[in-house]
């Protein structure tokens, strides 16, 4: 279920030349080998091999850390196998509370087994995929920004999107329409800071790449809106070589995510699902309607949107902290 990589491999192979020159007790008799056995906890063995799922699971390990992380990885093994030997002694293990989690858990690792099984057959986008890709995404590559952000997250009910919107329209900056929000009691919160071109929603990036500082963008939310002033900009591009490793990256989990929909959709349609009792109603679900992308659109309009004059912006930043401290 987990992949080996090479600093996995490095840690097992240290640990394993450590224990082959422990050598082994001559009265253990027909005890294991000494090479599979890392230490015995009263009468209870950690193998070797439980020792290096632990440490293939701590990823990226710097090479002069290895003994340091194959020491501490142990003790952490030695503690834990000391406390589920007294969850036994107490019948822990047949408590039905104990019990149903173990069995999610083995229900979890097995289905996730078999989707990364599933996944691994996913093949690696193309040169032409990751040029293409870099192209159509000008502003997380070639004109990627670093933005100055002031978030205005807004719950409204969906039907109000359009009223905020034209609120603003009217209002012609944030602060006025943090203090209506105010006094119409809608809740929200704000938040300022930086954010490169990457931190952001793919959709919304490309609406937010047009603006220029002093500019406001909002989105629908699952929850209502987001409003985002511009506060200032810088440019930091990356060149197609920087940006290729992660593009291949971004692509690839595209289709493994692709791939493991595409295997619940096969597994649904030849099983056989019957919603019993109360869930009866619901035996045939209908898929619900897929959400529409947070596209920003510019204030008042997507080729207009509406310019807050830089003398504004730490007032609007205030207005907006006591509009939601006004809500507590």
């Amino acid at each position: 279920m987990f992949r080996s990589t090479p600093v996995a491999s490095l840690l097992a192979l240290t640990l394993s030349a450590v224990l082959v020159g422990c050598g082994s007790d001559s009265g253990t008799g027909g005890a294991k080998p000494a090479t599979q056995v890392a230490v015995k906890v009263n009468k209870e063995e950690i193998s070797v091999h439980q020792l290096n799922d632990v440490l293939a699971r701590a990823g990226n390990v710097p090479a002069e850390q290895v003994k340091q992380a194959s020491t501490a990885a142990l003790e952490r093994l030695i503690d834990q196998e000391l406390m589920v030997q007294q969850a036994k002694d107490r019948k822990l293990d047949r408590d039905p509370k104990v019990m149903q989690s173990l069995e999610f858990a083995r229900r979890e690792v097995l289905a996730r087994a078999y989707a990364e099984q599933v996944v691994g057959t996913a093949a690696r986008p193309s040169e032409a995929q990751i040029s293409a890709f870099y192209d159509d995404n000008p502003g997380l590559f070639s004109r990627r920004r670093i933005y100055n952000l002031q978030e205005l997250n807004i719950r409204i009910p969906a039907e109000r999107f359009d009223e905020v919107r034209e609120k603003l329209q009217a209002a012609g900056n944030l602060q006025q329409l943090a203090a209506w929000l105010t006094e119409q009691n809608i809740p929200f919160t704000a938040n300022a800071g930086t954010k490169p071109a990457e931190q952001l929603p793919l959709e919304m990036l490309k609406g937010l790449s047009q603006l220029n500082p002093g500019q406001v963008a909002v989105s629908r939310t699952p929850t209502g809106a987001l409003l985002l002033f511009v506060a200032g900009v810088r440019d930091e591009p990356i060149d197609r070589t920087k940006a290729r490793p992660f593009i291949e990256q971004y692509l690839l989990n595209q289709t493994r995510t692709e791939l493991a929909k595409a295997e619940v959709a096969r597994l649904r349609g030849v099983a056989t699902i019957e919603y019993m009792g109360d869930f009866a109603p619901a035996s045939t679900p209908v898929a619900a309607a897929p959400a529409a992308p947070a596209t920003p659109v510019a204030v008042p309009a997507a080729s207009a949107p509406v310019a807050v004059p830089a003398a504004d912006a730490d007032a609007v930043r205030s207005a907006i902290e006591k509009g939601a401290a006004g809500l507590k």
